[in-house]
């Protein structure tokens, strides 16, 4: 199966997800559109996880052209220079991997999904002020719940790949889980907010910056419109 998770796709319907498995010479191999802007990846990879028992291997996909929804009439330059364009994939796979899923939650808050929108034809919207304030109570919030269930600490957790929004952002959930900052993986400076793609893209880069020890928890986390966010725990493997 293909999961892809674009809020920036140029059409309604179909989204991206049948032409990614058509370029992949696929014809017949399920492939599924979450169209959740900056935690789709999030969402997608506890789905697999989930999924991945029963159907086998299940490819993640975040893929975002943010410039096309922020150049849209008129531009707001206080919103256009916080996003970039990206893509990042990672390979749900019931055997063994790099590491494994640990525990995940997700979860959905719909009373505050006029705070971040896109409307049809229209321009992208946001409450930047509510959206940090909820992002950094919920953020902490389902981390902590993860680790409990699992008898942590976030001192246990070596690395977080957090969908990478703002650095406020991440610095205040690192203070709220009081842990060091630069725990946090930060790519932000280079790419901007590239959505759900950011995400995939900094554990693609985390996992490059040297060999990782077997044992080693790492925590994925996301946040984005809907409102969406969760948090995944993975364990690095030998």
């Amino acid at each position: 199966m293909i999961l892809v998770s674009s809020g920036s796709s140029p059409r309604v319907f179909p989204g991206p997800a049948a032409e990614i498995a058509s370029r992949l010479g696929l014809s017949d191999t399920p492939a599924l559109d979450l169209p959740l802007a900056s935690a789709g990846s999030l969402v997608a990879m506890s789905l697999a996880n989930d999924l991945a028992v029963a159907r086998g291997p299940i490819l993640v996909i975040g893929t975002e052209i943010m410039s096309r929804v922020i150049r849209r009439e008129p531009v707001d330059p206080g919103v256009a220079i916080l996003f970039g364009d990206g893509a990042g994939a990672c390979l749900i796979h019931p055997g063994k991997g790099l590491a494994k899923v640990v525990d995940s939650r997700i979860a959905t808050d719909g009373a505050f999904s006029g705070d971040l929108a896109l409307s049809h034809g229209l321009n992208f919207t946001m409450n930047g002020r509510s959206i940090i304030l909820q992002a950094s109570r919920k953020l902490p919030r389902i981390i902590q719940q993860v680790l409990e269930r699992q008898g942590l600490t976030s001192h246990r957790v070596s690395a977080f790949l957090m969908h990478q929004a703002n650095q406020n952002l991440m610095d205040r959930v690192a203070d709220a889980l009081s842990v060091e900052r630069s725990l946090f993986f930060s790519n932000i400076r280079r790419y901007g907010n590239t959505s759900s793609a950011s995400m995939l893209i900094a554990a693609r880069e985390w996992f490059e910056t040297g060999s990782i020890p077997a044992g080693e928890l790492v925590c994925f986390a996301a946040f984005g419109a809907g409102l969406q966010w969760g948090c995944l725990l993975a364990e690095v493997l030998g």
